[in-house]
């Protein structure tokens, strides 16, 4: 029965109207455009989900990384090489992006809710001008971790100059099992007990046994799961509620396990 439908349905409708019959050549070049400009639209869909291939180097390093010379970011990163182009890490990694909570929203006594959004003003003569800005995250949740800090008069701009400058500030993470009572193979932790500041906020970092699960404040944890640090403990002094200085003392402790001397 349903051979019988597919059939039906791929046989040619003798009474169907062919459009270069029924319309005059007017009409058709108007029909012509329309599909050109389908086509064009699909096209550029396709390019925008993938920057890489539609991507020119502006840079020797970008360059060097669209003719295959540089396979491995791990290469510019150990070589201490400056990245100009957002598009890079693009090509090189398969990243994913969040936001984290700096802002808040308005509320009753001052109790409105946190939001990815920071929302400031200035007093001029033509009235209250706001800004808004944003902290994003990108990392391949396999040791490279990078964030940034936009702000805009709109907050969707505010949002992509913060990936674009967490994709130039991508950092390497070393990883290990390091756990007193653990003695696996897998990388899930830190390699060693390191420590990270900014302001006046402390966080120290300390290997955990699997299974033990990410023991940190929730906006440090999108941080760690995209590092693709699974299992960890933690400690924190100072003011914690300042995500911002959070999440800079957390990506001081992440450099820091790539430093021998940190041990």
């Amino acid at each position: 029965m349903a051979k019988k439908k597919i059939e039906e349905v791929e046989q040619e409708d003798e009474y169907a109207e062919v459009p270069e019959e029924v319309l005059d050549s007017q009409d058709l070049k108007e029909l012509e455009e329309i599909k050109n400009e389908q086509e064009t639209k699909k096209a550029f869909d396709r390019d925008k989900s993938k920057p890489s291939e539609s991507w020119t180097p502006r840079t020797k390093l970008g360059e060097e990384v669209k003719s295959g010379k540089i396979k491995d970011i791990d290469e510019i990163l150990d070589n201490k090489r400056k990245i100009l182009e957002s598009e890079i890490t693009d090509y090189l990694l398969d990243l994913k992006s969040d936001l984290i909570s700096i802002g808040q929203s308005k509320g009753k006594f001052g109790g409105g809710k946190r939001r990815a959004w920071r929302q400031t003003q200035r007093k001029t003569q033509e009235g209250n001008v706001p800004t808004f800005s944003a902290m994003a995250i990108v990392g391949d949740e396999n040791g490279h971790i990078g964030f940034g800090y936009g702000k805009s008069m709109e907050t969707l701009p505010a949002r992509d100059k913060a990936i674009r400058k967490a994709k130039l500030n991508i950092i390497k993470v070393t990883r290990g099992c390091s756990g007193f009572d653990c003695d696996c193979s897998e990388l899930h932790t830190v390699p060693f007990k390191v420590t990270g500041k900014a302001g006046s906020v402390r966080i120290t970092l300390i290997p955990a046994p699997q299974g033990t699960g990410l023991v940190v404040a929730n906006e440090l944890k999108k941080v760690l799961k995209l590092a693709g640090i699974k299992d960890v403990y933690s400690k924190g002094f100072g003011k914690m509620r300042t995500s911002f200085n959070l999440i800079k003392a957390c990506f001081d402790a992440l450099e820091k396990t790539n430093s021998e001397e940190s041990k």
